[in-house]
């Protein structure tokens, strides 16, 4: 005989194995199960991303559109703006103008005339001052 102990397994050790590989088994079919789940909820993750992306491509492409249709029209208002501030300049040296006349008239002849002050047309465009009938003239009776 052998002077080492030969151990037999047990009745019990031997039943348990069996149940030991069935839990492994449903362990291992359990994480698999789990692993699929966990794909399957990136996917839809994925699938939920792209689609956001997209939509905030289209935001993006009419919120571009927007913009630039504002950008246009600020610039045709600041031309309109422009062209307004110099017609603005003109008259108002055309009045000054008038004015400067009306005031060597009235000061030879004598005759007291109501010569509006001119107020600053950049600081005060409001306050210009407005004839309280309309005048009808164009730039050939006003040229001097």
């Amino acid at each position: 005989m052998s002077s080492s102990p030969t151990r037999r397994a047990s009745s019990s050790e031997e039943e348990s194995k069996p149940a030991i590989e069935e839990r492994k088994r449903k362990r291992m079919l359990s994480n698999r199960e789990s692993a699929r789940r966990s794909r399957m909820r990136k996917l839809q993750h994925l699938d939920v991303l792209v689609s956001q992306e997209a939509q905030l491509k289209t935001q993006n492409a009419k919120f571009s559109e927007q913009i630039q249709a504002v950008t246009q029209q600020y610039m045709a208002v600041d031309t309109e703006n422009a062209i307004l501030r110099a017609q603005l300049n003109e008259l108002t040296q055309r009045l000054q103008s008038v004015n400067s006349v009306l005031r060597f008239v009235e000061e030879f002849s004598g005759i007291a005339m109501d010569i509006p002050e001119m107020p600053d047309p950049i600081l005060k465009p409001w306050r210009l001052p407005y004839p309280a009938q309309s005048i009808m003239a164009n730039a050939e009776t006003l040229q001097f």
